[in-house]
């Protein structure tokens, strides 16, 4: 056999789709179990799999979600990655504020992953919130700490902003089930509490 034959075969569409079926079923069950109340034979009926045929793709749950949660921080750090320095301040953080409230709304599975894995102690990702994460704020801070030297924003502790940023938007996807329940129907909590983030940052920000 050549070598470009023994290096890894790409996977059938059959595998492909089994694979994919096996990560959004994860997904449901780690949200909503967490971690530790989640279980490959849980996973495997949602998925509409064999237990057996599951463990093919994935050799365990850690596995599982492993590959979900390097997922996860990727789609978690694009909005923050758009933040422009050369940009208008006010303009560019409320964008953010609207990316990240964007994310709760389309991503709230994915929210409540991330929150669970953080409520036990971020076991599995520490490296990377000490890494990747911290690297990106960190220089993002440094951005906003220029715009407020410049007097172009009021001076707010920057990590404390985006601090209170990731809180605020996260808070419809991780809490969703109390906030519908408080505000009833007929209400959209995405299209209120945008309007509302928007006037909170505004004259938060405002010099």
């Amino acid at each position: 056999m050549s070598e470009p034959q023994k290096k890894k075969r790409a996977p059938t569409r059959i595998q492909a789709r089994n694979r994919q079926a096996i990560l959004d079923a994860a997904l449901d069950v780690f949200s909503a179990q967490g971690f530790r109340g989640a279980t490959v034979d849980q996973i495997a009926e949602v998925a509409g799999l064999s237990k057996p045929n599951l463990l093919y793709y994935f050799p365990s749950k850690e596995a599982v979600h492993a590959e979900l949660l390097g997922q996860l921080l990727d789609t978690w750090l694009d909005p923050l990655r758009a933040l422009d320095a050369a940009g208008d301040p006010q303009g560019e953080i409320l964008d953010y504020v609207r990316r990240k409230l964007e994310l709760s709304r389309d991503y709230p599975r994915e929210s409540r992953l991330f929150a669970n894995e953080i409520l036990q102690g971020a076991p599995r990702i520490t490296q990377a919130l000490g890494g990747d994460l911290k690297a990106l704020v960190d220089e993002k801070a440094a951005v906003i700490a220029r715009w407020q030297a410049e007097g172009r924003i009021a001076a707010v502790p920057p990590h404390h902003l985006i601090f209170s940023i990731w809180a605020l938007t996260q808070h419809y996807a991780d809490f969703d089930v109390q906030v519908r329940a408080v505000l009833g129907d007929g209400h959209d909590p995405y299209a209120e509490a945008q309007d509302f983030l928007e006037t909170l940052f505004e004259r938060l920000l405002r010099v």
